[in-house]
């Protein structure tokens, strides 16, 4: 992280703008809106600040910038002349004093940099991208605003009229959990949508609850997809960032891990083929336990909780326990391997039906239906099918189907080093071998799978090739 996020108070505080074209005049309007006294010390004024200068709203010093001026205790300066080398003696001379200096469209000589801002009320969203490229930020800003709608200003200004009625009815600990429980719930519902009426009922019925209301924490079955951080659902996001404690296994990646709530508790469980170095009665008599102290539990779970996740019985687990527990539906790994290979599942000129196997059955016998398998016209995926393919295609090619039926094998689908075998169901076990495919790895068995793009290299592999290509040239 090369810069620190900070939110400085500047009411009233005196700041110095150098440059009194256009420019600095967008930076005095972001200063006055934060409360600022602002001086700018130029020469001239733009037709904009000679307006505010002569109603009394900003100070001006009608001068070139000398080093003197900085003998004012200012609070932070703005450098904001269209002279580059002006620019880089004020940045020089703040540095020399300790002032917080900004140099408009060059980082290196900035101190801080100004974000792009989201406001809603009270609440600030501030994005920034380390002055490296102020269009992305710009981007980015607008993905923010469509995320964040204005209707959170009433939400975010309600939150702070209760906020002293809620300080002096709960503990600090059980504050956290009301507010979780009202923002997230029917309370910010109903403000959102423009129902005060019946949010003020909630919120004064909510302020009745006892401590002991709150004491029972919560289960969530998070399903985070494929792995790909932008495939998440908005209510995985929300989730993971409000939890108090995380458990999680080999197949959740680490850019979804970076995106949990900081100060939450992280139980790595394991749980890999022939190797659970957490049973799974244990994971649940686990989450069980934390529920009942009160912690928000997460358990994320590769792909969708409920499609060979053994969510179903982590659910019913929870509910014998009598512990709150919800379900967050994730991208399943068949739809995001499918889709990062070009393989559509479903297609009018192949495939009118779609089957999602497990390979992997709780006895380990690879027993299946296999004569409604091959019925015509069916894509087939399979999960968990690597460690059990030789067998697999011949008890496919037993019941009916040809030897060269269309088979495409996705490993790490939708990851940056994923790879894709395309074969028929006599061939594959050997191409596999040759090419070295491991686990986690989808089949894909039908005749869509002819139709994918077949990738032997992964992408970092490929890149790491272009660099030996340029580092040689």
């Amino acid at each position: 992280m090369e810069h620190l996020p900070v939110f400085i108070k500047l009411t009233n505080q005196p700041c110095l703008v150098v440059g009194g074209g256009s420019i600095g005049q967008r930076k005095v309007a972001l200063l006055r809106e934060a409360g600022a006294r602002v001086t700018v010390v130029s020469p001239d004024l733009s037709a904009s600040l000679l307006k505010l200068y002569q109603q009394g709203q900003i100070e001006h010093m009608a001068q070139d910038y000398h080093v003197e001026v900085l003998m004012h205790p200012w609070r932070l300066v703005i450098a904001a002349t269209d002279d580059e080398a002006v620019n880089a003696q004020v940045s020089d001379d703040c540095e020399e004093r300790n002032l917080l200096v900004n140099v408009v469209d060059t980082p290196a000589k900035c101190r801080f940099i100004m974000p792009a801002i989201v406001e809603r009320g009270p609440i600030t969203v501030a994005v920034s991208s380390g002055g490296q490229s102020p269009v992305l930020t710009r981007l980015l800003k607008t993905k923010v605003e469509a995320l964040v709608p204005q209707t959170y200003t009433r939400l975010a200004m309600l939150a702070a009229h209760y906020r002293q009625a809620v300080k002096d009815r709960f503990e600090p600990e059980m504050r956290r959990r009301f507010w979780e429980k009202m923002l997230t719930g029917d309370w910010s519902e109903a403000v959102l949508s423009g129902q005060e009426g019946k949010a003020e009922q909630l919120m004064q019925a909510a302020l009745t609850q006892t401590d002991a209301d709150f004491k029972m924490g919560s289960v969530h079955l998070v399903g985070v997809g494929s792995g790909k951080p932008d495939w998440l659902t908005i209510a995985a996001l929300q989730t993971m960032q409000s939890a108090d404690v995380v458990l999680y296994d080999r197949l959740i990646p680490p850019e979804i891990m970076a995106l949990v709530r900081r100060d939450a508790e992280r139980i790595y469980v394991g749980k890999e083929r022939k190797n659970h170095c957490v049973p799974q009665d244990c994971i649940n008599s686990m989450m069980i336990s934390l529920a009942k102290e009160g912690q928000k539990v997460v358990r994320l779970k590769a792909g969708d909780p409920f499609v060979f996740g053994r969510g179903g019985e982590e659910m019913q687990a929870m509910q014998r326990a009598d512990v709150p527990v919800t379900v967050v539906p994730g991208i399943t790994a068949a739809l995001g391997c499918a889709a990062s290979a070009g393989i559509p599942l479903t297609h009018r000129d192949h495939s009118q039906g779609l089957s999602l196997i497990t390979a992997h059955l709780k006895d380990g016998q690879l027993d299946l239906p296999w004569q409604a398998l091959v019925a015509p016209r069916q894509t087939l995926a399979f999960y968990m099918g690597l460690s059990s393919l030789a067998e697999l295609t011949h008890k496919l090619q037993q019941a009916g189907l040809p030897a060269d039926y269309p088979i495409a094998v996705i490993e790490k689908g939708s990851h940056p080093d994923q790879r894709v075998l395309k074969s028929s169901l006599h061939e594959v076990v050997g191409r596999v071998e040759q090419h070295q495919f491991q686990s986690p790895s989808l089949l894909i068995v039908g005749s869509v799978a002819s139709l994918a793009q077949e990738q032997l290299v992964a992408q970092s592999a490929r890149a790491e090739g272009l660099n030996h290509v340029f580092n040689a040239q």
